[in-house]
């Protein structure tokens, strides 16, 4: 897997990039602001894009701009984006009407290394990945509108969480320590009392919720 990151802070970078090579992905790119970021991306071609959302030159939502950018004129390459807050509308943004190899995640979320790894590498081979805060973010919002969510059970909740963070069943098994035959029968109770068309389709499963969720 080649990845290419975009980060204005040196030490930062230099770490992802330790990071990231130390469980064999080959890094072949990097770049400290938006412009440069698109520049080497269209040099190097890369399976993934890593980059922060705040990025010189006007260190706004430029890395944001640049990772929209790149889905939108590179759609087979992933898109993993850093934040150091919540932001749930850079979340829908990125997303846009395909979450197929995307990610959007908290910087904190780097120190979990092995975790991170596999982000990267699920986003690679068109996987979705939410960070856990943004989609309780989203089910926050959500609720304060949407009446069907309160009539989840807790287990439901539970679920419904990591299926909008793009786990699969068997993840979520994993996980909530359930047989995956369990989390199969949350789903589809989640998908009737939200009044969405039950899907195979992880990617499918994934945007449905995550149109729900964000009102």
């Amino acid at each position: 897997m080649r990845v290419v990151i975009g980060e204005d802070e040196t030490l930062l970078r230099e770490g992802l990039t330790l990071v990231l090579s130390g469980a064999g992905i080959e890094v072949v790119g990097s770049a400290g602001d938006a412009v440069t970021l698109l520049d080497v991306v269209d040099r190097t071609h890369p399976d993934v894009v890593v980059t922060d959302i705040r990025m010189p030159p006007g260190r706004a939502d430029d890395g944001l701009v640049a990772a929209t950018r790149i889905r939108r004129t590179r759609p087979g390459t992933g898109v993993l984006v850093l934040s150091q807050f919540v932001q749930r509308r850079y979340a829908l943004e990125l997303i846009g009407t395909d979450p197929a190899g995307v990610g959007y995640l908290l910087k904190e979320r780097i120190g979990e290394v092995s975790r991170f790894v596999a982000d990267v590498r699920q986003v690679g081979s068109g996987g979705t990945v939410l960070d856990p805060e943004v989609v309780q973010a989203m089910i926050t919002t959500a609720s304060r509108t949407h009446r069907d969510l309160d009539r989840l059970t807790p287990r439901q909740r539970e679920v419904l969480e990591l299926v909008a963070q793009g786990r699969s069943n068997a993840a979520i098994a994993s996980r909530l320590a359930i047989a995956e035959k369990s989390v199969v029968q949350h789903v589809s109770r989640i998908y009737d009392e939200l009044g969405l068309e039950t899907n195979a389709g992880d990617h499918r499963r994934v945007l449905a919720v995550v149109r729900h969720l964000s009102g």
